[in-house]
């Protein structure tokens, strides 16, 4: 076993360590995660099909999804510090490409939407975090530690620092959370921004305002339907 196939799995043996509080000790990892033990079994499929190990490598491949639900072809490239957790339905594309530090939930799918040869899988940069149940499909790549809200479907390009919600998926933000522990991944994949809300909040923070430029300049304006108070106190007949 090659120091780089040592030092992959041992990436993605730390990645579960540091970002699953729900992680409590090696053996536990081990033994007990489906997602690294498809990853494992991926790194060495991956192995057998860039040495011209085709068969080996998808029959590999198929007994791992048989043993965990997840299945990732064996020709995909996937990056160091590779996390998914629970695991369930996950589909990986033979041309997908993954890069460091990527966290996948349950049900992600990076799939393809043409039998064309060539590349037609997605790409996921750095940091990049998939919510459950999301589809990014076809040939798009997705940023840097963007993040994909659950059950959303991705068929564009997704800019850096970016989040995408929605079928199909839209950008809602794209300035970048400060982090408080530069070694661990923003995990809130369930605080994904409300638009609406906030264009609300904006209105009433507006209203606001005027109400109180209002009050200063002519008294204090009396409630809607008030029959008694019509007018503000300094109004002239």
């Amino acid at each position: 076993m090659s120091e780089g196939f040592r030092s992959l799995v041992a990436r993605d043996f730390a990645a579960i360590r540091a970002r699953d509080p729900a992680a409590r000790g090696a053996v536990e990892i081990a033994l007990c995660y489906p997602g690294l033990h498809a990853t494992f079994a991926y790194r060495v499929a991956n192995v057998l099909w860039r040495h011209g190990l085709r068969f080996p490598a998808r029959f590999l491949s198929y007994l791992t999804r048989a043993a965990t639900g997840i299945d990732i072809h064996p020709g995909a490239t996937i990056g160091p510090g590779f996390f998914i957790d629970h695991g369930a339905g996950v589909v990986i594309g033979e041309t997908a490409e993954v890069g460091a530090d990527v966290t996948l939930y349950h049900g992600v799918t990076l799939g393809g939407v043409s039998w064309s040869p060539g590349k037609r899988h997605p790409s996921l940069g750095d940091g990049a975090m998939v919510g459950a149940g999301a589809k990014i499909l076809g040939p798009v790549t997705i940023g840097a530690r963007v993040r994909v809200g659950a059950n959303s479907v991705v068929v564009s390009d997704v800019p850096d620092e970016a989040t995408v919600i929605g079928i199909p998926a839209r950008i809602v933000r794209t300035e970048a959370k400060p982090s408080r522990d530069p070694f661990r991944v923003n995990l809130d994949h369930h605080l994904m921004p409300d638009p609406v809300g906030r264009a609300l909040a904006r209105l009433a923070d507006r209203v606001a305002f005027l109400e109180a430029r209002l009050n200063a300049r002519q008294g204090p304006v009396p409630p809607v339907g008030d029959p008694k108070k019509t007018r503000p106190a300094n109004c002239r007949h």
